[in-house]
């Protein structure tokens, strides 16, 4: 552990959440070995806050902190910022540059960058794991993220699917888990900004333009005139009711 965090209101909130969600999907079991993916994001430094810190519920653990860096800042302030953070908190890291993010950008793949680059990422996540040991891989998403992504799939893909709070990979060699599934993305970039992370700019050239900040500003509009949108979407994923959905055609 980095040291004594600061016993907010807020963080026992977060705490709480956070081990409900490991303990109501079975996320981590004594002696596991996580790999906790952090991009220099909000929301991947406090997942990383909270999971470094005591435990009541949740079994013993160890991990390694794994950033791949995907090329789009030449300058390196974002990976120099998260290393100084990583290494004066004395977290045990990985960090590897990588052209990525370039390579999914460029001119043969202008259709679907974001495709490419999560998954190129996501390959170099699973040798990482592999090489280190880990059975599971700790990814940032959270509860916004995960009703984001249905909207997106439905709207998009065509299917009704999410991310799930616990995906078995290569035969159940492996495992991806998300600890922050129960928490607000406001409540987690409020505790962001109390802690006072070194968060940098997200220098993907379609981050400002992606389906994803679509649907959420779609979803900020509805807000307004319904402040549990988000609430009743999330309720509704454990609501569903297969007998009153279309039977698949051959004709669609």
């Amino acid at each position: 552990m980095t040291g004594n965090k600061k016993d907010t209101k807020l963080y026992r909130h977060l705490k709480k959440w956070l081990e409900k969600a490991i303990i109501d999907f079975n996320m981590i079991e004594e002696g596991d070995k996580l790999l906790i993916g952090i991009s220099g994001g909000a929301d991947s430094y406090v997942l990383l806050d909270l999971l470094d810190s005591p435990m009541i519920f949740v079994p013993s653990f160890s991990y390694v902190v794994v950033n791949i860096d995907m090329g789009f800042d030449p300058s390196c302030k974002a990976y120099n910022s998260l290393e100084k953070y990583l290494h004066e908190n004395n977290y045990h890291y990985i960090m590897e540059k990588t052209d990525i993010g370039i390579v999914a950008h460029s001119e043969i793949n202008k259709k679907n960058p974001c495709f490419l680059c999560s998954r190129l990422r996501r390959k170099r996540i699973f040798e990482i794991a592999a090489a280190q040991g880990c059975n599971k891989i700790a990814f940032a998403h959270h509860r916004d993220d995960i009703i984001e992504t249905l909207l997106i799939n439905i709207f998009y893909g065509r299917e009704i699917s999410t991310m799930v709070p616990k995906q078995s990979v290569f035969g159940g060699k492996l495992h991806i888990i998300r600890p922050l599934i129960y928490m607000r993305e406001e409540l987690v970039k409020k505790y962001c900004g109390e802690r006072q992370f070194p968060v940098t700019q997200n220098e993907c050239p379609t981050s400002e333009k992606s389906k994803r900040l679509y649907v959420k500003s779609l979803l900020n509009d509805m807000a307004k005139d319904n402040k549990k949108i988000r609430d009743n979407i999330f309720k509704a994923m454990s609501h569903v009711k297969p007998d009153y959905l279309l039977p698949l055609s051959k004709k669609m």
